[in-house]
């Protein structure tokens, strides 16, 4: 199955009521903070900017249907060395506005590499979560030229998407519905962090459940043996042991027997969303990954 459209909001209003929510959770970022809108041949392409003007830039995807405000709790930590970069992906709800299906891997890697072009960026430490998490390995299979490292959070693309992971997704929509006081909990107990996350993160995600029409995009394939073998430059992969997408052993197996010098880690306690459920143990393998490979914690 390939996409055949694009996403849209249902109206001009639900899309301006959306943007003030989204607006809003942008607030759970520190400040200041920089925006840009940069043109590519499948769209205009939406990303925030903060923290330091020297050092090598960090670039974060979120997970499908998600936002940048989702990262809140790893920017003043990677931005305090690192200029940091938080991307809205074409096919999701946000700022960006897709005008050409971008159906395969190919063509989901030409508009990012379009991205860093477009801000200049010729060095980056890309990181992605879950959807995002494919995106950032596809583009270190399709086009690594501008990547210095990847590293993906619970990522699509290592197994089939199973069917336990459509029901998690249901029953925390239903988790949204409980009293709030009791979300929290809930959330401990499904592995589900979005269930007592700040409501400013909430409110969008809830908006356009009602108010956005996706297009036809499928599940993240799992990427093939060769592709995989084919990744050329430092790996990350950092996976939820209560990860309702992946299977942790079985998806670190196959990392490490398939990617070259990969480092691979299953992260106790956190499920899918591991980087709002750890997010301290996330910024620190983070940032000790990207100085490794920058040589001198991403200072120039």
């Amino acid at each position: 199955m390939t996409r055949t459209s694009v996403g849209h909001f249902v109206s001009e209003q639900a899309r301006a009521t959306f943007l003030e929510a989204y607006d809003r959770a942008m607030t759970l970022w520190p400040g200041p903070r920089q925006e840009f809108d940069v043109d590519t041949g499948y769209g205009s392409v939406h990303v925030h900017r903060y923290g330091a003007t020297t050092g090598e830039p960090i670039v974060l995807l979120h997970g499908h249907a998600g936002h940048p405000s989702n990262w809140y709790p790893q920017i003043a930590a990677l931005g305090e060395r690192h200029p940091v970069y938080a991307v809205d992906t074409l096919d999701d709800p946000g700022r960006s506005v897709q005008r050409v299906v971008a159906a395969g891997s190919e063509e989901n890697a030409a508009w990012l590499g379009e991205v860093f072009a477009g801000l200049g960026l010729e060095r980056v430490h890309l990181v992605g979560v879950s959807y995002g998490g494919w995106l950032a390995l596809n583009q270190a299979i399709h086009a690594p030229g501008r990547l210095a490292s990847v590293a993906s959070l619970d990522p699509g693309g290592i197994e089939k998407v199973p069917a336990r992971f459509y029901v998690h997704m249901v029953a925390g929509l239903f988790g949204m519905l409980a009293p709030r006081r009791l979300r929290p909990a809930l959330g401990r107990l499904l592995a589900n962090p979005a269930l007592g996350a700040p409501r400013e993160m909430i409110a969008p995600l809830m908006l356009a459940m009602r108010s956005y029409k996706p297009g036809s995009r499928p599940p993240a394939r799992p990427f093939t043996d060769e592709e995989l073998a084919s990744v050329g430059v430092p790996a990350l992969v950092l996976v939820g042991r209560r990860s309702a997408l992946l299977r942790p052993r079985q998806v670190v197996e196959r990392v490490t027997r398939l990617v070259p010098g990969v480092r691979a880690e299953i992260v106790d306690r956190a499920g899918h969303g591991l980087n709002l459920e750890r997010p301290e143990l996330v910024n620190e393998r983070l940032l000790a990954f990207v100085g490794g490979v920058s040589g001198g914690g991403g200072q120039d």
